[in-house]
Protein backbone atom coordinates (compact mmCIF):
# COMPACT_ATOMS: atom_id res chain seq x y z
CA UNK A 1 0.00 0.00 0.00
CA UNK A 2 3.00 2.04 -0.39
CA UNK A 3 4.13 1.61 -3.79
CA UNK A 4 7.00 3.76 -5.19
CA UNK A 5 6.06 5.53 -8.58
CA UNK A 6 7.53 5.38 -12.00
CA UNK A 7 7.27 7.17 -14.97
CA UNK A 8 7.88 4.37 -18.00
CA UNK A 9 5.85 6.34 -21.70
CA UNK A 10 5.70 9.32 -22.51
CA UNK A 11 3.13 11.15 -25.49
CA UNK A 12 3.57 15.05 -26.26
CA UNK A 13 1.63 17.09 -28.98
CA UNK A 14 2.79 20.44 -28.37
CA UNK A 15 2.95 23.66 -30.90
CA UNK A 16 6.93 22.81 -31.68
CA UNK A 17 6.94 18.83 -31.98
CA UNK A 18 4.43 16.48 -31.92
CA UNK A 19 6.24 12.80 -30.77
CA UNK A 20 9.48 13.02 -28.22
CA UNK A 21 11.52 12.85 -30.35
CA UNK A 22 10.51 16.39 -31.93
CA UNK A 23 9.49 17.44 -28.82
CA UNK A 24 12.89 16.99 -27.47
CA UNK A 25 14.86 18.37 -30.33
CA UNK A 26 12.99 21.36 -30.15
CA UNK A 27 13.72 22.27 -26.29
CA UNK A 28 17.58 21.71 -26.40
CA UNK A 29 17.65 24.15 -29.95
CA UNK A 30 15.00 26.24 -28.31
CA UNK A 31 12.72 25.91 -31.13
CA UNK A 32 9.08 28.17 -31.37
CA UNK A 33 5.62 26.76 -32.20
CA UNK A 34 4.54 30.18 -32.38
CA UNK A 35 3.27 31.54 -35.47
CA UNK A 36 0.34 33.91 -37.19
CA UNK A 37 -3.03 33.11 -37.90
CA UNK A 38 -5.15 35.39 -40.27
CA UNK A 39 -8.03 33.53 -38.60
CA UNK A 40 -7.38 35.76 -35.52
CA UNK A 41 -6.87 38.72 -37.71
CA UNK A 42 -10.11 38.65 -39.44
CA UNK A 43 -11.64 38.37 -36.34
CA UNK A 44 -10.21 40.94 -34.96
CA UNK A 45 -8.63 39.80 -32.40
CA UNK A 46 -6.05 42.02 -30.83
CA UNK A 47 -3.40 39.10 -30.46
CA UNK A 48 -3.12 37.25 -33.68
CA UNK A 49 -0.48 34.75 -33.19
CA UNK A 50 -0.41 30.98 -31.38
CA UNK A 51 0.60 27.71 -30.63
CA UNK A 52 -0.88 25.07 -32.95
CA UNK A 53 0.33 21.20 -33.35
CA UNK A 54 0.90 19.96 -36.80
CA UNK A 55 -1.00 17.36 -37.44
CA UNK A 56 -1.70 15.96 -41.18
CA UNK A 57 -4.03 13.66 -42.22
CA UNK A 58 -1.89 10.62 -42.87
CA UNK A 59 -0.75 11.33 -38.88
CA UNK A 60 -4.75 11.42 -37.83
CA UNK A 61 -5.05 8.17 -40.03
CA UNK A 62 -2.31 6.14 -37.73
CA UNK A 63 -4.35 6.61 -34.73
CA UNK A 64 -8.27 6.80 -35.72
CA UNK A 65 -10.04 4.33 -38.81
CA UNK A 66 -11.77 6.37 -41.32
CA UNK A 67 -15.30 5.50 -39.67
CA UNK A 68 -13.99 7.13 -36.08
CA UNK A 69 -12.79 10.34 -37.99
CA UNK A 70 -16.10 10.87 -40.14
CA UNK A 71 -17.69 13.88 -38.42
CA UNK A 72 -14.52 14.32 -36.13
CA UNK A 73 -13.78 18.07 -35.25
CA UNK A 74 -12.71 18.04 -31.67
CA UNK A 75 -9.13 19.39 -31.90
CA UNK A 76 -8.45 18.46 -28.20
CA UNK A 77 -9.58 15.07 -28.01
CA UNK A 78 -7.59 14.46 -31.47
CA UNK A 79 -4.53 16.05 -29.63
CA UNK A 80 -5.24 13.95 -26.49
CA UNK A 81 -5.36 10.96 -28.10
CA UNK A 82 -2.52 11.13 -30.09
CA UNK A 83 -0.36 11.62 -26.73
CA UNK A 84 -1.85 9.11 -25.13
CA UNK A 85 -1.68 6.44 -27.45
CA UNK A 86 2.10 7.49 -28.20
CA UNK A 87 2.78 7.34 -24.27
CA UNK A 88 0.77 3.58 -24.28
CA UNK A 89 3.18 2.39 -26.81
CA UNK A 90 5.73 3.88 -25.44
CA UNK A 91 5.31 2.22 -22.28
CA UNK A 92 5.51 -0.78 -24.09
CA UNK A 93 1.90 -1.92 -24.83
CA UNK A 94 -0.28 -2.20 -28.38
CA UNK A 95 -3.44 -0.58 -28.89
CA UNK A 96 -5.44 -3.71 -30.08
CA UNK A 97 -9.71 -3.25 -30.32
CA UNK A 98 -10.00 -6.61 -29.53
CA UNK A 99 -7.41 -6.82 -26.18
CA UNK A 100 -8.68 -8.35 -23.04
CA UNK A 101 -9.86 -5.34 -20.79
CA UNK A 102 -7.02 -4.60 -18.35
CA UNK A 103 -8.47 -4.18 -15.01
CA UNK A 104 -4.68 -2.93 -13.53
CA UNK A 105 -4.67 0.11 -15.38
CA UNK A 106 -6.97 3.48 -15.45
CA UNK A 107 -6.64 6.83 -17.00
CA UNK A 108 -6.92 10.58 -15.79
CA UNK A 109 -7.37 12.69 -18.01
CA UNK A 110 -7.78 16.47 -17.92
CA UNK A 111 -9.26 19.22 -20.32
CA UNK A 112 -10.64 22.71 -19.98
CA UNK A 113 -13.66 22.72 -22.82
CA UNK A 114 -13.83 19.83 -25.19
CA UNK A 115 -14.97 20.22 -28.82
CA UNK A 116 -15.93 23.49 -29.08
CA UNK A 117 -15.49 24.06 -32.88
CA UNK A 118 -17.98 20.77 -32.58
CA UNK A 119 -20.45 22.46 -30.55
CA UNK A 120 -20.20 25.36 -32.55
CA UNK A 121 -21.05 23.39 -35.92
CA UNK A 122 -24.30 22.02 -34.12
CA UNK A 123 -25.34 24.73 -32.41
CA UNK A 124 -25.54 26.43 -36.38
CA UNK A 125 -27.20 23.34 -37.44
CA UNK A 126 -30.40 23.20 -34.44
CA UNK A 127 -30.80 26.73 -35.65
CA UNK A 128 -31.01 25.39 -39.14
CA UNK A 129 -33.88 23.23 -37.66
CA UNK A 130 -31.65 20.20 -38.63
CA UNK A 131 -31.02 18.54 -35.43
CA UNK A 132 -31.13 14.71 -37.07
CA UNK A 133 -28.36 16.19 -38.82
CA UNK A 134 -26.09 16.77 -35.79
CA UNK A 135 -25.17 12.94 -35.95
CA UNK A 136 -24.14 10.21 -33.44
CA UNK A 137 -21.17 11.85 -31.98
CA UNK A 138 -21.76 15.03 -31.13
CA UNK A 139 -22.33 14.09 -27.14
CA UNK A 140 -19.26 12.61 -27.01
CA UNK A 141 -16.93 15.12 -28.96
CA UNK A 142 -18.27 17.62 -26.80
CA UNK A 143 -18.76 16.18 -23.08
CA UNK A 144 -15.73 17.27 -21.00
CA UNK A 145 -14.95 13.38 -20.57
CA UNK A 146 -14.72 12.75 -24.45
CA UNK A 147 -11.00 12.27 -24.34
CA UNK A 148 -11.09 9.78 -21.54
CA UNK A 149 -13.99 8.11 -23.63
CA UNK A 150 -12.23 7.44 -26.41
CA UNK A 151 -8.97 6.62 -24.65
CA UNK A 152 -10.61 4.62 -22.73
CA UNK A 153 -11.73 2.51 -25.39
CA UNK A 154 -9.37 2.32 -27.46
CA UNK A 155 -7.12 0.75 -25.30
CA UNK A 156 -9.62 -1.35 -23.37
CA UNK A 157 -8.46 0.18 -19.72
CA UNK A 158 -11.17 -1.38 -16.68
CA UNK A 159 -9.67 0.78 -13.99
CA UNK A 160 -11.12 4.35 -12.49
CA UNK A 161 -11.63 6.15 -16.12
CA UNK A 162 -12.19 10.04 -15.51
CA UNK A 163 -11.74 13.52 -16.35
CA UNK A 164 -10.13 16.58 -14.34
CA UNK A 165 -10.83 20.32 -15.16
CA UNK A 166 -8.63 22.46 -13.05
CA UNK A 167 -7.95 25.40 -15.53
CA UNK A 168 -4.13 25.55 -16.39
CA UNK A 169 -3.14 23.72 -12.70
CA UNK A 170 -5.39 20.43 -14.45
CA UNK A 171 -2.35 18.52 -15.97
CA UNK A 172 -0.36 19.06 -12.94
CA UNK A 173 -3.09 17.72 -11.35
CA UNK A 174 -3.97 14.59 -13.53
CA UNK A 175 -0.38 13.71 -12.30
CA UNK A 176 -1.06 13.53 -8.47
CA UNK A 177 -3.77 12.49 -9.15
CA UNK A 178 -2.88 9.10 -10.98
CA UNK A 179 0.48 8.92 -8.78
CA UNK A 180 -2.33 8.75 -5.73
CA UNK A 181 -3.78 5.85 -7.17
CA UNK A 182 -0.99 4.14 -7.73
CA UNK A 183 0.24 5.12 -4.59
CA UNK A 184 -2.68 3.60 -2.57
CA UNK A 185 -2.81 -0.05 -4.28
CA UNK A 186 -5.66 0.93 -5.88
CA UNK A 187 -3.93 0.42 -9.42
CA UNK A 188 -0.53 -0.71 -11.14
CA UNK A 189 -0.73 1.71 -13.86
CA UNK A 190 -2.51 4.95 -14.79
CA UNK A 191 -2.38 6.82 -18.22
CA UNK A 192 -2.48 10.19 -16.93
CA UNK A 193 -2.43 13.60 -18.81
CA UNK A 194 -4.58 16.77 -20.26
CA UNK A 195 -5.25 18.26 -23.27
CA UNK A 196 -6.46 21.79 -24.90
CA UNK A 197 -8.70 22.77 -28.19
CA UNK A 198 -7.19 25.78 -30.53
CA UNK A 199 -8.86 28.53 -31.92
CA UNK A 200 -10.80 31.55 -31.89
CA UNK A 201 -13.73 29.99 -29.92
CA UNK A 202 -11.47 28.90 -27.26
CA UNK A 203 -9.07 31.86 -27.16
CA UNK A 204 -11.52 34.72 -27.34
CA UNK A 205 -12.62 35.37 -23.97
CA UNK A 206 -8.65 35.79 -22.65
CA UNK A 207 -8.30 38.26 -25.79
CA UNK A 208 -10.99 39.75 -24.43
CA UNK A 209 -9.33 40.00 -20.64
CA UNK A 210 -6.57 41.43 -22.36
CA UNK A 211 -3.88 39.15 -21.25
CA UNK A 212 -2.93 37.96 -24.32
CA UNK A 213 -0.08 39.97 -25.74
CA UNK A 214 -0.94 41.97 -28.95
CA UNK A 215 2.61 43.67 -29.76
CA UNK A 216 4.09 41.04 -31.69
CA UNK A 217 1.61 39.99 -33.95
CA UNK A 218 4.26 40.61 -36.99
CA UNK A 219 6.99 38.52 -35.58
CA UNK A 220 5.45 35.16 -33.16
CA UNK A 221 8.27 33.77 -32.27
CA UNK A 222 9.26 36.78 -30.34
CA UNK A 223 5.70 36.94 -28.39
CA UNK A 224 6.00 34.67 -25.58
CA UNK A 225 8.51 36.03 -23.39
CA UNK A 226 7.99 34.70 -20.18
CA UNK A 227 10.58 36.71 -16.64
CA UNK A 228 10.51 39.44 -19.61
CA UNK A 229 10.45 43.30 -18.51
CA UNK A 230 8.78 43.71 -22.08
CA UNK A 231 6.14 40.67 -21.61
CA UNK A 232 2.77 42.40 -22.84
CA UNK A 233 0.59 39.46 -21.95
CA UNK A 234 0.96 35.15 -22.60
CA UNK A 235 0.73 33.71 -26.22
CA UNK A 236 -1.84 30.95 -26.36
CA UNK A 237 -1.49 27.55 -27.29
CA UNK A 238 -3.25 24.25 -27.52
CA UNK A 239 -1.64 20.75 -27.50
CA UNK A 240 -1.93 17.59 -25.19
CA UNK A 241 0.76 15.56 -23.01
CA UNK A 242 0.49 12.35 -21.84
CA UNK A 243 2.22 9.79 -19.29
CA UNK A 244 2.19 6.18 -18.30
CA UNK A 245 2.73 6.15 -14.27
CA UNK A 246 3.30 2.82 -13.06
CA UNK A 247 4.15 1.16 -9.43
CA UNK A 248 8.03 0.33 -9.66
CA UNK A 249 7.34 -3.28 -9.02
CA UNK A 250 5.30 -3.58 -11.95
CA UNK A 251 7.39 -1.88 -14.14
CA UNK A 252 10.53 -3.84 -12.65
CA UNK A 253 8.43 -7.37 -13.35
CA UNK A 254 8.30 -6.51 -16.59
CA UNK A 255 11.52 -5.28 -17.57
CA UNK A 256 10.23 -1.67 -18.72
CA UNK A 257 12.06 1.68 -19.84
CA UNK A 258 11.85 4.06 -16.57
CA UNK A 259 11.97 7.46 -17.57
CA UNK A 260 11.69 9.27 -13.98
CA UNK A 261 10.35 8.60 -10.70
CA UNK A 262 7.64 10.77 -9.34
CA UNK A 263 8.26 11.40 -5.85
CA UNK A 264 4.84 13.33 -5.42
CA UNK A 265 4.17 16.50 -4.28
CA UNK A 266 0.67 18.81 -3.16
CA UNK A 267 -2.30 20.22 -4.52
CA UNK A 268 -4.35 22.85 -3.05
CA UNK A 269 -6.40 26.68 -2.96
CA UNK A 270 -5.87 30.06 -2.06
CA UNK A 271 -9.44 30.45 -1.67
CA UNK A 272 -9.78 33.54 -3.59
CA UNK A 273 -8.10 35.45 -0.06
CA UNK A 274 -5.35 37.44 0.81
CA UNK A 275 -4.81 38.86 -2.59
CA UNK A 276 -5.79 35.98 -4.59
CA UNK A 277 -8.46 36.35 -7.13
CA UNK A 278 -10.41 34.49 -9.71
CA UNK A 279 -7.43 35.10 -12.44
CA UNK A 280 -4.67 35.82 -9.48
CA UNK A 281 -2.70 33.67 -7.08
CA UNK A 282 -2.65 33.64 -3.03
CA UNK A 283 0.83 33.97 -2.42
CA UNK A 284 0.51 32.00 1.05
CA UNK A 285 -1.05 29.37 -0.67
CA UNK A 286 1.43 28.97 -3.48
CA UNK A 287 4.37 29.00 -0.72
CA UNK A 288 2.11 26.73 1.16
CA UNK A 289 1.61 24.20 -1.81
CA UNK A 290 5.36 23.58 -2.72
CA UNK A 291 6.55 23.99 1.41
CA UNK A 292 4.09 20.38 1.59
CA UNK A 293 5.44 19.31 -1.38
CA UNK A 294 8.60 19.31 -0.14
CA UNK A 295 7.77 18.18 3.38
CA UNK A 296 5.06 15.38 2.68
CA UNK A 297 8.56 14.10 0.39
CA UNK A 298 10.93 14.75 3.14
CA UNK A 299 13.03 16.70 0.54
CA UNK A 300 15.12 19.33 1.25
CA UNK A 301 14.65 22.40 -0.90
CA UNK A 302 18.74 22.33 -1.44
CA UNK A 303 18.11 19.13 -3.40
CA UNK A 304 15.99 21.03 -5.74
CA UNK A 305 18.43 21.32 -9.26
CA UNK A 306 15.62 22.90 -11.78
CA UNK A 307 12.70 24.26 -11.44
CA UNK A 308 9.91 24.30 -14.91
CA UNK A 309 7.59 27.30 -13.66
CA UNK A 310 4.07 28.15 -14.51
CA UNK A 311 5.34 31.71 -15.75
CA UNK A 312 2.84 32.62 -18.46
CA UNK A 313 4.75 36.08 -19.65
CA UNK A 314 2.21 38.35 -17.44
CA UNK A 315 3.03 40.75 -14.65
CA UNK A 316 2.84 37.76 -12.15
CA UNK A 317 6.03 36.58 -13.14
CA UNK A 318 8.20 38.40 -11.03
CA UNK A 319 5.53 37.41 -7.87
CA UNK A 320 6.00 33.42 -8.50
CA UNK A 321 9.70 34.06 -8.65
CA UNK A 322 9.10 35.46 -5.26
CA UNK A 323 7.29 32.78 -3.94
CA UNK A 324 9.97 29.62 -5.34
CA UNK A 325 12.44 32.33 -3.17
CA UNK A 326 10.33 32.04 0.04
CA UNK A 327 9.18 28.91 -0.27
CA UNK A 328 12.54 27.24 -0.86
CA UNK A 329 14.76 29.86 1.20
CA UNK A 330 17.14 30.00 -1.46
CA UNK A 331 17.61 33.35 -3.28
CA UNK A 332 20.53 35.04 -5.60
CA UNK A 333 23.10 32.31 -6.80
CA UNK A 334 21.95 30.02 -4.54
CA UNK A 335 18.22 29.39 -6.68
CA UNK A 336 18.05 26.30 -8.80
CA UNK A 337 17.85 26.72 -12.70
CA UNK A 338 14.43 27.53 -13.48
CA UNK A 339 12.66 27.96 -17.05
CA UNK A 340 9.24 28.24 -18.91
CA UNK A 341 8.21 25.56 -21.41
CA UNK A 342 5.55 28.94 -22.63
CA UNK A 343 8.22 30.68 -23.79
CA UNK A 344 8.83 27.90 -26.86
CA UNK A 345 4.63 26.75 -26.88
CA UNK A 346 2.65 29.41 -25.37
CA UNK A 347 0.68 29.07 -22.67
CA UNK A 348 -1.24 25.72 -23.45
CA UNK A 349 -4.05 26.34 -20.79
CA UNK A 350 -5.88 23.02 -19.58
CA UNK A 351 -2.78 20.78 -22.11
CA UNK A 352 0.22 23.30 -19.93
CA UNK A 353 0.84 21.05 -17.16
CA UNK A 354 0.76 17.93 -18.98
CA UNK A 355 3.19 19.59 -21.85
CA UNK A 356 5.33 20.79 -19.19
CA UNK A 357 5.71 17.78 -17.44
CA UNK A 358 6.68 15.86 -20.35
CA UNK A 359 9.58 18.58 -20.92
CA UNK A 360 10.19 18.57 -17.45
CA UNK A 361 11.03 14.53 -17.55
CA UNK A 362 12.73 15.24 -20.42
CA UNK A 363 15.15 17.62 -19.23
CA UNK A 364 15.55 15.28 -16.06
CA UNK A 365 16.00 12.20 -18.31
CA UNK A 366 18.93 13.54 -20.55
CA UNK A 367 20.57 15.69 -17.92
CA UNK A 368 20.04 19.46 -19.91
CA UNK A 369 18.32 22.36 -19.05
CA UNK A 370 16.16 23.82 -21.82
CA UNK A 371 16.74 27.43 -22.91
CA UNK A 372 14.56 30.56 -21.63
CA UNK A 373 13.92 32.19 -24.87
CA UNK A 374 13.23 36.29 -25.66
CA UNK A 375 14.17 37.19 -22.07
CA UNK A 376 17.01 39.11 -23.13
CA UNK A 377 15.57 41.67 -20.63
CA UNK A 378 15.17 39.94 -17.35
CA UNK A 379 12.40 41.67 -15.50
CA UNK A 380 13.51 44.09 -12.92
CA UNK A 381 11.61 42.44 -9.98
CA UNK A 382 12.90 39.09 -10.96
CA UNK A 383 16.45 40.63 -11.00
CA UNK A 384 16.31 41.59 -7.33
CA UNK A 385 15.74 38.01 -6.46
CA UNK A 386 17.63 35.75 -8.03
CA UNK A 387 20.55 36.03 -10.34
CA UNK A 388 20.52 36.71 -13.92
CA UNK A 389 22.51 32.81 -14.78
CA UNK A 390 19.98 31.28 -13.05
CA UNK A 391 18.00 32.16 -16.09
CA UNK A 392 19.51 29.85 -19.01
CA UNK A 393 19.13 31.64 -22.44
CA UNK A 394 20.69 28.74 -24.31
CA UNK A 395 20.18 24.88 -23.43
CA UNK A 396 23.06 23.56 -20.98
CA UNK A 397 24.43 20.25 -19.88
CA UNK A 398 23.46 20.15 -16.33
CA UNK A 399 23.86 16.93 -13.93
CA UNK A 400 20.83 17.46 -11.37
CA UNK A 401 18.44 14.42 -9.68
CA UNK A 402 15.09 16.50 -8.64
CA UNK A 403 13.05 18.78 -10.38
CA UNK A 404 10.10 20.78 -9.13
CA UNK A 405 6.96 21.50 -11.55
CA UNK A 406 4.14 23.75 -10.74
CA UNK A 407 1.29 25.08 -12.32
CA UNK A 408 -1.06 28.04 -10.74
CA UNK A 409 -4.70 28.25 -12.08
CA UNK A 410 -7.52 30.58 -12.45
CA UNK A 411 -9.49 29.77 -9.64
CA UNK A 412 -6.83 30.53 -7.14
CA UNK A 413 -6.04 26.53 -7.79
CA UNK A 414 -2.06 25.35 -7.31
CA UNK A 415 -0.42 22.11 -8.08
CA UNK A 416 3.51 21.33 -7.51
CA UNK A 417 5.01 17.72 -8.76
CA UNK A 418 8.53 16.93 -7.86
CA UNK A 419 10.19 14.08 -10.62
CA UNK A 420 13.50 12.40 -9.19
CA UNK A 421 16.29 10.29 -11.68
CA UNK A 422 15.99 6.92 -11.77
CA UNK A 423 18.81 5.15 -11.72
CA UNK A 424 18.52 1.06 -11.96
Amino acid sequence: MNQRVVITGMGVVAPNGVGVSEFTEALKNGRSGITFHQELKDLNFSCQIGGVPIITDELKSKYFTDLQLRGFNSSGILYGCIAGIDAWKDAGFDMDSNSELDYDTGLIFGTGTSGVEKFREAIYKLDDGDVRRLGSTVVLQTMASGVSAYLSGMLGLGNQVTTNSSACTTGTEAVLMGYDRIKSGKAKRMLVGSCSDHGPYVWGGFDAMRVMTYKHNDNPENGSRPMSASASGFVPGSGAGALVLESLESALERGATIYAEVLGGEVNSGGQRQGGTLTAPNPEAVQRCIKKALKNLEIGPEEIGVINGHLTATSKDALEIENWTKALGRKHKDFPFINSTKSLVGHCLASAGSIECVASIIQLKEQFVAPNINCEDINDGIKTLIDVSCIPKQSINCNFEVIAKASFGFGDVNACVLFKRFIA
